[in-house]
């Protein structure tokens, strides 16, 4: 992301997990581990969208922290269909989350299924922040979520229909900010898109 970001490899439960981790300019706020798109689409913890998560966490005070999930980049293993990218997610969070330290989850769509099914198995009252950008809820059985949840959606996704994650949404009374005239990737519209977290987050 930038010329301090640390590139570093943990054990995984699949084999070396690669991660990428960038702090913040003094006090840190906690922990944010933010999780890529589809792997077998070309996702990777270096997408843009990851990528500008990153920012509004490191921004905030957040240590964030992005990794591969296994069978991409340098991460060690093969597609396992998101059961094993659950767990490659909770062993990024337990590998670098300090005693005591706030933890947030992040994730852009399958990645954001995975984030919700994380924080399901972490337990809601022990993640402080949740924010799902373009959530696969078309595709993937995206979790219930806790109503702090930030949900942004693209008006235009032609990937994972807007109506789709509003459906899923409706049941928990949960609100979605729609970004309108926006598809899946944001394009053009980052800057807003740092923005809204940003501003979720002070």
């Amino acid at each position: 992301m930038n010329s301090q970001t640390l590139r570093e490899r943990i054990e995984g439960p699949a084999g070396t997990l690669e991660c990428a981790v960038d702090a913040p300019v003094g006090p840190e706020q906690g922990l944010v581990v933010i999780a890529h798109p589809h792997p077998l689409h070309g996702g990777t913890m270096d997408n843009k969208v990851v990528q500008t998560l990153a920012r509004a966490f490191v921004a905030s005070g957040w240590r964030a922290v992005r990794f591969n999930f296994r069978g991409i980049g340098a991460s060690q293993g093969v597609w396992d269909a998101g059961r094993g990218e659950i767990d490659d997610m909770l062993t990024a969070v337990a590998r670098h989350q300090r005693d005591g330290e706030a933890l947030a989850l992040a994730g852009f769509s399958f990645g954001a299924y995975v984030a919700s099914q994380a924080a399901a198995r972490i337990g809601h009252e022990r993640v402080r922040r949740l924010v799902l950008v373009g959530p696969a809820t078309g595709n993937f059985e995206v979790a219930a979520v806790p109503e702090h949840t930030l949900v942004i959606h693209g008006e235009q996704d032609d990937v994972v229909p807007l109506s789709a994650t509003l459906d899923w949404a409706r049941p928990q009374h949960l609100p979605v900010v729609v970004i309108p005239g926006v598809g899946h990737f944001f394009h053009g519209q980052l800057p807003l898109l740092k923005n809204l977290v940003t501003r979720a987050l002070a």
